[in-house]
C-alpha cells in the first residue's frame, strides 16, 4: 500500500519534472543569426537552462551565466559562474559587470539569448550611481526581514541597479535579443521575474521609496538621491531597446501544479488547485491551508476524501525570533502541524522547487499524523520553535525535514495537503 508520505512525494517529484526547463528549451529555439549568438543568464535554473540551449544548438556560441553557489553545471562553450543568494555579494557584481560589457559589444547581425529565472536579482549584484554593494546588502538584508513581497522587494532591488530594470536589454541594443524565462513570481509578470533586467519596466524609483517607507528601512542618502533621480530612471515600456525583443516563458508555478494534480488522479485523489500566486505571511497562510483541509476532512468540501490540496505562490516570513533557522515554507508547515496536532488522515508538504528553502539544506518538510507525536515525545514546543522562526531546528528534531539538494528550476512553493 502507498503511504501518505509516497503519494506527496509522487506529486512533489512531477512538480519538480514539470518546471524543468531543459525539456521546454529544445522545443523553443530562436532562429538563427547571421553574427554571432551570445549567451547570458542569472537565476538558480539559468546553467541548467543554458547547458540545455547549449545542447540544442549546433553552431558555435559563446557567453557568461551566473548562477547560485552549488547550482553550476558543466558547459562547453558557455561560461558558468556562482555566486551568493539572497544576499548578494562581490562575486555576482563582477558577473554582471561582466555580462553587461559581453553585451554591449553586440552588433545588429547578433543574436543574445537571455537566461532569466527565479534568484537572478540577487546574482545580478551591479549597484546603480552612487551606492555600494555594502549599501545593497544592507538594504536586501532589512527587505527580506521585513515580510515584503517578492514584488515589492524586486521593485527596490531594480531601482537601485545599474543592469536590471530593462538595462540588460538597453546595453545589448541593436543586437536582437530573446529572453527565457522560468516563472518563480506569482502572477508570472516578466517585468518582476530577477527584476526584469531584459523587460520595461512600469515602477517608478517614487514606488521604491514608497515600500522602503511603509517597511520602515531606512537608506543612505546615496540611495535616495538615486530614487529621486528622474535620469536614472528604469527602462520604460516603449522604449526602441525592446524593438523586436522576444520572452519565452518555459515554466510557471501552474504547470507543477497541474502535474501534480494529473498524479493525484492516478493515486484516486481528488485534486483541488487553491491558487499558483498565494502571498501571505506563511503562519497566517498554513492556517487558513488548515482551514480547507479540516473542512474537506468533516463535510466533504470543496472536494470529498480522498483529497489533496495543490497552491503554489510565494509567502513570506516576519523576522520576529533571534537566531531562528529556516524559511517560508518549513514556518508555513510548522505553523500547518500545530493546527492539525495528531489528527488523523492529515499529511502535508511544502518545499521550494529550487530545492533551497531561505538559505539552508533544505527544500522544505513533510508531516504526517506522527510528527506531533514526535515532538511531544522529543519534548520540543512547536509553538515556541515558530515564535523563534526555528522551523528549521524542530523538523530536524524530529526528522521531517525534506531535502532534494538543487533541483536547477525555480518555480516557487509547492504545497500538498492530503485529506484521507
Amino acid at each position: 500500500m502507498t503511504t501518505a508520505r509516497e503519494k506527496l512525494l509522487a506529486m512533489m517529484d512531477a512538480a519538480l519534472k514539470a518546471a524543468d526547463p531543459a525539456v521546454q528549451i529544445p522545443l523553443n529555439m530562436p532562429e538563427k543569426p547571421k553574427g554571432k549568438t551570445i549567451v547570458i543568464g542569472a537565476g538558480k535554473a539559468s546553467a541548467n537552462m543554458a547547458r540545455a540551449f547549449e545542447k540544442a544548438w549546433d553552431d558555435p556560441l559563446e557567453g557568461l551565466v551566473v548562477t547560485r553557489y552549488g547550482h553550476a553545471v558543466d558547459c562547453e562553450q558557455i561560461e558558468i559562474v556562482e555566486a551568493s543568494h539572497p544576499v548578494p555579494d562581490a562575486a555576482g557584481q563582477k558577473a554582471a559587470e561582466r555580462i553587461l560589457e559581453i553585451v554591449k559589444k553586440a552588433g545588429p547581425d547578433d543574436l543574445v539569448v537571455c537566461m532569466i529565472s527565479g534568484g537572478g536579482s540577487a546574482l545580478l549584484a551591479l549597484p546603480g550611481q552612487g551606492i555600494t554593494l555594502e549599501d545593497k546588502q544592507s538594504i536586501s538584508k532589512a527587505l527580506l526581514r521585513s515580510g515584503a513581497t517578492i514584488s515589492e522587494m524586486n521593485c527596490v532591488r531594480k531601482h537601485l541597479s545599474a543592469i536590471k530594470g530593462g538595462r540588460l536589454a538597453q546595453a545589448s541594443s541593436p543586437a536582437r535579443m530573446v529572453t527565457y524565462l522560468v516563472s518563480d513570481v506569482p502572477g508570472d509578470d516578466p517585468a518582476i521575474i530577477a527584476s526584469g533586467p531584459t523587460v520595461a519596466d512600469p515602477t517608478t524609483g517614487k514606488d521604491a521609496l514608497d515600500i522602503l517607507r511603509h517597511y520602515q528601512i531606512d537608506i543612505p542618502t546615496a540611495a535616495k538621491d538615486l530614487l529621486t533621480d528622474s535620469a536614472h530612471e528604469t527602462v520604460k515600456p516603449g522604449d526602441a531597446c525592446f524593438d523586436g525583443h522576444e520572452t519565452v516563458m518555459l515554466a510557471r508555478p501552474q504547470d507543477s501544479l497541474e502535474a501534480a494534480a494529473k498524479i493525484a488522479r492516478d493515486l484516486g485523489l481528488n485534486p483541488v488547485i487553491l491558487g499558483d500566486a498565494i502571498e501571505g505571511e506563511a503562519r497566517e497562510v498554513a492556517i487558513m491551508h488548515a482551514g480547507i483541509a479540516h473542512q474537506v476532512a468533516n463535510h466533504g468540501q470543496p472536494a470529498a476524501k480522498p483529497c489533496v490540496l495543490l497552491s503554489g505562490g510565494e509567502t513570506t516570513v516576519t523576522v520576529r525570533g533571534k537566531g531562528g533557522r529556516g524559511g517560508r515554507n518549513s514556518e508555513f508547515l510548522l505553523s500547518l502541524l500545530i493546527q492539525f496536532r495528531d489528527q488523523s488522515g492529515l499529511s502535508a508538504l511544502a518545499i521550494d522547487t529550487d530545492g533551497i528553502d531561505g538559505s539552508e539544506d533544505n527544500a522544505g518538510a513533510i508531516i504526517d499524523p506522527t510528527s506531533w507525536q514526535k515532538a511531544q515525545d522529543a519534548g520540543i514546543d512547536l509553538r515556541e520553535y515558530l515564535a523563534n522562526n526555528d522551523a528549521y531546528s524542530a523538523f530536524a528534531k524530529i526528522d521531517d525535514l525534506l531535502v532534494t539538494g538543487p533541483t536547477l528550476t525555480n518555480v516557487n512553493d509547492f504545497r500538498a495537503i492530503l485529506i484521507e
